[in-house]
């Protein structure tokens, strides 16, 4: 039983996460996307980087790649985590509510920021209490999270599906905090089933203590385990 990390053209972050994942004890295998899921995987892992080279938009030419239905058939049997392109894959792909979109910046940014668990209801959260302040890296030019409407993100709220929120050192959830303009400083979904999640931070650059990145991502894959 392995965590399947899938290897796009353009992803660049599929070693890093399998080789976070092995740190936290959870057998991993980088699973090219043309030859389709093994039938014994115990996770998926949509990991970030510029699948397709984000043409169109990031995440949409690889959401509609076969194997991506396959990971939609194992919704709700295995734990799947989208990180960053991963999570524009799956927010395209209809794994998870909502679409990330160009930041309000217009930039790229590649910083750390902090993030308030708004649930523990869910396999990557569990490891923290409701309230916990965490610090992971961005590096995203499309991360802005956006609903179709209001009343649609008022629906993800009073279902507890937010994961994270950006917020400041000390949990309060500002616009100031906010790195890409992010409605509700969203960072991260919940899907339907509650084992697969989406989130543009990068847990993997904060897994190993020889990077001094800190090691708050350990807790988010450790919900592989």
């Amino acid at each position: 039983m392995t965590v399947a990390v899938l290897k796009f053209g353009g992803s660049n972050c599929d070693r890093d996460a399998v080789q976070a994942l092995a740190d936290v004890g959870v057998d991993a295998e980088l699973v090219w996307y043309k030859e389709g899921l093994p039938t014994d995987v115990s996770g998926v892992l949509l990991p970030g980087g510029f699948s397709y080279g984000d043409y169109l938009r990031a995440g949409a030419m690889a959401a509609r790649d076969p194997i991506v239905e396959e990971v939609r058939e194992r919704a709700g049997k295995v734990p799947i985590l989208g990180v960053c392109n991963g999570a524009q894959i799956g927010s395209e792909a209809g794994l998870t509510p909502g679409a990330f979109t160009v930041n309000r910046s217009a930039r790229f940014q590649c910083e750390h920021v902090h993030l308030r668990v708004e649930t523990t209801d869910t396999p990557f959260t569990a490891a923290f209490d409701e309230g916990d302040v965490v610090s992971l890296p961005i590096a995203h030019g499309e991360g802005r999270f956006e609903t179709e409407s209001e009343a649609a993100y008022e629906e993800l709220v009073a279902t507890d599906r937010v994961l994270f929120r950006y917020c400041d050192a000390d949990g309060n959830v500002t616009d100031e905090a906010n790195p890409n303009g992010s409605r509700g400083n969203v960072a991260g979904v919940v899907g339907a089933d509650r084992t697969t999640a989406v989130l543009m931070p990068h847990p993997e650059r904060a897994a190993l203590a020889d990077l001094h990145a800190g090691t708050d991502g350990r807790g988010v894959l450790e919900g592989f385990a």
